[in-house]
């Protein structure tokens, strides 16, 4: 009886020293899945695992769903593989692998290898062989007999078959402009495309029987997102009202009407079909649902579309002869993602309705109306593809990051892949968030997730931090993210928990999830930096918990959010002791200028200083407390420049600051060993400044 006690005690303190030496490396170790993608014939799906920055591809097939390996790239290189695409008789795979052109054309390459790192079109077998290079290229679209890829390169659309290896990719015709969003019609003998020219779009159609293009009902407006009927002689398409001066980061609650628009192929004719009301919903939104195209046909030659006429961004149906609008999916929450079932009668779709700070697989009958709610967890469901027998999906929960699984009709849900998941990941220290809501200094209500140490015990103190997350438009979840940055980011929440940290996610005015109302927030961002009321809110909170010391609040965030630290640290350092600064905006004058070339400060002085006044550099004389710059010098999205100058305003006051800087690496880190460096010394840096072991 003993020596049962004594090993028992002996198991007990050898998981004990486990989860003790349990470092930022574990909670990172699970592969990624993402690039879900399904066969025609519902039976084969495949997807890209991110393993410790080896990215490679895998497939499953009915009955079993084994997880098979297609795939044999090594390495942390930092290459990425997207744009899966299966063939129509689903025996191969079509995919993108290499990086993304900075301003100057070079492909990012942070591993610094020695090869060329560019976007290349590859195509496999589903067994792993016959791998082909087509070339450089990106956006894959397969003809509908298989025969050809239609894809853009340069800007422009080419086209490569997919049976002869020895006939070169051939550029399909000249434009003007960037090309984009490649639709085949049904039958394979024309191509609908956007043209995109700066200020104003056109939907283009090009010809395989006459080998010529003409653009539809040209307008000085911005057309997008064509879609064919399903027997090709309708093409669908949305046109939003070009605006003069339209900037980013901005509240838009309203404007001119968009609409959507109707090309009949026989008669060469063009007529609105549909149009929003004035006042909510008259702005379409591009941020959510996260779908290729915006519009969608389904059985019985009607049209399906978002909209965002109650407040939220929902589906609605559309009569494109009567012109009858039916709401598709009531409710509070918005839908992410869509996809629609072969016979083209069901819609599947991804939304917060009645979960609002989670995620869950709903589907709508189109002919009836009716709703079901399919998955019915207290985890995260997300990217719906339709199968024979129910659906393949990934999912998440408050202790396991996201994972492939089957889910069934009735919302049985079976991981597939398990084989995969690492033995290393602390799935059992991992605490579960709870859902709060932090009162803002101005009055206005901001969702938030906290994070409690394991064994807390109230009244005891402990050091607490605030994570904001980028965008602005996110939205952090009660579980692992569906997005492999704020995976990421949760997962370092999680080991601040772990390690006696009180953690507060805050999700601030300007994120998606909550309506238009919240996310197009009065003076948000760039003019008038609203949402730092519900930092500044959420740091009161914290001080005021009987379990934080009020003396150590930290802030961390990246791109949006390291904008957020930067706010709080030089609006209120007698509040916020330090702060991680990840890439993070700090003049919204440059950031502006980064996603719009063509702005120019001085032309709109009022706007320009409204802006600078919005930003923390305006407030650098406030800044007192120390900080951890992260940042690499690719960086796409937020301008290295942005850290080389506040450092320079720090230096300048005397303001103590550490950086740790990734040569050549992107906003979204490519290498999975910088996200531990990265996370490493966020810990390393926050942990010193409070004094703790």
């Amino acid at each position: 009886m003993k020596n049962k006690y004594l090993s028992i005690l002996f198991s007990f303190l050898a998981i004990a020293t486990a989860f003790a030496q349990t470092g930022i490396e574990n909670y990172l170790s699970a592969p990624f899945p993402s690039n879900l993608v399904g066969a025609e014939d519902g039976k084969t799906i495949a997807w890209v695992f991110n393993d410790k920055g080896e990215r490679n591809i895998f497939y499953a097939a009915a009955p079993s769903f084994a997880a098979k390996k297609v795939t044999t790239y090594q390495g942390d290189e930092g290459i990425v593989i997207n744009s899966l695409r299966f063939t129509p008789d689903g025996n191969q795979i079509v995919f993108v692998r290499g990086n993304t052109n900075n301003r100057k054309k070079e492909a990012a390459n942070p591993a610094l290898l020695p090869m060329a790192t560019d976007r290349n079109l590859y195509i496999i077998d589903k067994d792993g062989s016959n791998l082909r290079k087509i070339g450089p290229g990106t956006y894959p679209k397969i003809s509908p007999d298989g025969k050809t890829l239609a894809y853009l390169k340069n800007k422009q659309i080419w086209t490569a078959t997919l049976s002869d290896t020895i006939q070169k990719p051939q550029k399909l015709f000249q434009s003007r402009g960037s090309q984009s969003q490649i639709r085949w019609s049904p039958d394979g003998s024309k191509i609908a495309f956007t043209s995109r020219r700066g200020d104003h779009s056109f939907i283009g159609i090009y010809d395989f029987t006459s080998n010529q293009f003409k653009f539809i009902d040209p307008s000085i407006d911005l057309d997008d997102h064509p879609v064919w009927s399903p027997n090709g002689q309708q093409l669908a398409f949305r046109r939003r009202p070009a605006v003069k001066n339209s900037l980013p980061f901005t509240p838009k609650r309203e404007g001119f009407p968009w609409s959507i628009r109707l090309y009949n192929v026989k008669t060469n004719t063009t007529k609105e079909i549909w149009k929003a009301d004035k006042g909510m919903g008259s702005v379409a939104t591009n941020e959510i649902p996260v779908v290729d195209n915006q519009l969608l046909w389904t059985a019985g030659n009607q049209l399906i579309f978002p909209w965002e006429k109650t407040g939220w961004q929902q589906l609605y149906l559309l009569n494109p002869v009567s012109g009858k609008v039916t709401h598709l999916t009531p409710g509070k929450g918005e839908v992410e993602n869509v996809s629609i079932s072969k016979d083209l009668q069901t819609v599947y779709y991804t939304t917060n309705i009645g979960d609002i700070n989670r995620r869950h697989i709903w589907k709508v009958d189109v002919k009836t109306g009716k709703t079901v709610q399919i998955s019915k967890t207290k985890n995260i469901e997300w990217s719906p593809v339709p199968l024979e027998n129910g659906l393949a999906i990934l999912n998440a929960s408050a202790q396991k990051p996201a994972w492939p699984a089957l889910l069934s009709e009735k919302g049985k849900i079976t991981e597939i892949a398990s084989e995969f998941f690492p033995s290393t990941f602390p799935q059992s220290a991992m605490v579960t968030p709870q859902s709060i809501m932090i009162t803002a200094t101005d009055g206005m209500q901001a969702p938030a997730q906290i994070f409690l140490p394991p064994n807390h015990k109230k009244g005891q103190k402990h050091p607490a931090l605030i994570f904001t997350h980028g965008g602005s438009r996110r939205q952090m979840l009660l579980g692992f993210h569906y997005s492999s940055y704020y995976s990421n980011a949760y997962a370092l929440n999680q080991y601040f928990a772990s390690k006696g940290y009180v953690v507060l996610s805050l999700n601030y005015r300007s994120g998606i999830g909550y309506g238009m109302e919240f996310r197009e927030a009065l003076n948000y961002g760039a003019q008038g930096a609203s949402e730092y009321f519900d930092l500044a809110g959420a740091g009161i909170y914290l001080k005021n918990r009987d379990d934080v010391d009020a003396k150590k609040i930290a802030l961390w965030g990246g791109s949006y959010g390291g904008y957020l630290t930067a706010h709080g640290l030089a609006r209120a350092s007698d509040l916020f002791a330090c702060g991680v600064d990840i890439h993070g905006v700090h003049d919204w004058n440059e950031a502006i200028r980064n996603f719009v070339s063509s702005y120019s400060p001085e032309k709109l002085e009022a706007f320009a200083k409204l802006a600078f006044q919005s930003s923390p550099e305006y407030y650098i004389d406030g800044w007192k407390s120390p900080v951890l710059f992260i940042h690499g010098d690719d960086d796409r999205n937020v301008n290295f420049t942005e850290t080389v100058r506040l450092a320079e305003l720090l230096r300048e006051r005397n303001v103590p600051f550490e950086q740790l800087v990734f040569p050549d690496e992107v906003h979204s880190f490519l290498l999975h060993r910088h996200w531990i460096q990265a996370y490493e010394a966020a810990f390393e840096f926050i942990n010193r400044q409070f004094n703790k072991k």
